[in-house]
């Protein structure tokens, strides 16, 4: 939706009534990804795409016949030899497109999504596109982060508790996605799909030196849908082809590298920070920055090091004038104990305890553990 509001939004505010179409789902090389949109706008107008040209022009017949019927459409579009060159895929991919009709009575929180995405604020959109039940299509549940209200339901307090964890985890990662339930919002079944848009940037992960372990860490951040950059002020360690899966890879002195993206406004609560280099003439520096006042309220920060490396980081810390209160947030050693030996298993630990601070996780086996496995925080 995010590429066609532009035009949606004046058609919302103005109380006319419009067609949504937008790709749920794609399989092998369809031209879009999930999230893609097109309108069937007032007088008749098209404005964006859900393929590319492959079918655009049957998505569009179907959307003027949602807005005289009102009754929302999953459709499947596919290849094969006798559609191939009608309104099928002639890349050879399969993608499913849901097709609603759209106004201020059919999605009262569009003017809020809207609002939420113009000022960059994390935000999930849940509506359910497949049901045994058609009083529940179209169902919509708008998902904020943590302790920001959600508003709308998916037609049970059951399936809106199931949805909004799971799209709190998307909308963390950036991810868009079809989801799977039972008709009731069971983590177990199937009946339900709901697909999820997300509507804001990666969360970042910085990770500071260029060493082995940073490389371990870079590529299970990618994998945990962070967007990565490795840091280091030595050119000849801070390489592309030492870090393929970062996606960025700086050559700075790691606490002005910090400084300048803080000038920028590109870190935020969402941001994770590694700091892998345990060298004093870098560590402290750069922690100084990331712990004292004014610095960034980072969801995450670890430093890596011995236990004695840990202690005489800390005095040092002190010796520049942190206090206990801002040196509280500092996870250091780094990484939840798993006994890990190896750079990939340290990445694991450190990833393990990232996420047990995201969600609230304990990190104990869940078979020691009672209650719900997803932890609801609300």
């Amino acid at each position: 939706m995010r590429d066609v509001l532009d035009r949606l939004l004046p058609w919302w505010e103005d109380g006319s009534t419009v067609a949504l179409a937008t790709v749920v789902g794609t399989w092998r090389s369809a031209p879009r990804q999930p999230g893609a949109a097109m309108l069937v706008g007032v007088d008749g107008e098209a404005v964006g795409s859900v393929s590319g040209g492959c079918v655009e022009g049957a998505v569009y017949e179907l959307g003027r016949q949602v807005i005289d019927t009102g009754e929302p459409v999953l459709q499947r579009y596919g290849v094969s030899d006798d559609e191939a060159m009608g309104v099928g895929l002639t890349c050879g991919g399969i993608l499913d497109v849901y097709v609603e009709r759209l106004s201020r009575a059919d999605f009262p929180e569009l003017g809020e999504v809207a609002a939420d995405i113009a000022a960059g604020r994390p935000v999930t959109v849940a509506t359910v596109v497949e049901h045994p039940d058609p009083t529940r299509l179209g169902t919509r549940l708008v998902v904020r982060p943590e302790g920001v209200p959600s508003s709308g339901s998916l037609g049970s307090g059951r399936a809106d508790s199931a949805v909004t964890d799971d799209a709190r985890g998307m909308l963390a990662q950036g991810r868009t996605a079809t989801l799977e339930y039972g008709p009731d919002g069971e983590r177990r079944g199937d009946g339900m799909r709901v697909f999820v848009a997300s509507y804001a940037p990666r969360p970042r992960m910085l990770v500071f030196g260029a060493i082995d372990f940073a490389a371990a860490v870079a590529r299970i951040g990618s994998f945990l849908g962070y967007e990565v950059t490795v840091c280091d002020a030595r050119p000849v360690f801070a390489t592309r082809s030492r870090f393929p899966d970062a996606d960025e890879v700086v050559v700075s002195w790691p606490h002005r590298y910090v400084e300048a993206q803080l000038a920028e406004g590109a870190l935020d609560s969402r941001t994770v920070a590694c700091v892998l280099t345990h060298d004093p003439k870098f560590d402290v520096p750069l922690l100084q920055v990331l712990l004292g006042d004014g610095g960034p309220q980072l969801a995450y920060i670890g430093a890596m090091g011995s236990r004695r490396t840990h202690e005489d980081r800390l005095a040092r810390l002190r010796e520049v004038g942190l206090t206990p209160e801002q040196l509280a947030p500092l996870r250091s050693p780094v990484g939840l104990d798993l006994g890990a030996r190896t750079p990939e298993e340290t990445a694991v630990s450190i990833a393990a305890e990232i996420i047990a601070l995201r969600w609230g996780g304990g990190g104990e086996p869940l078979r020691e553990t009672t209650g719900a496995i997803h932890r609801h925080t609300d």
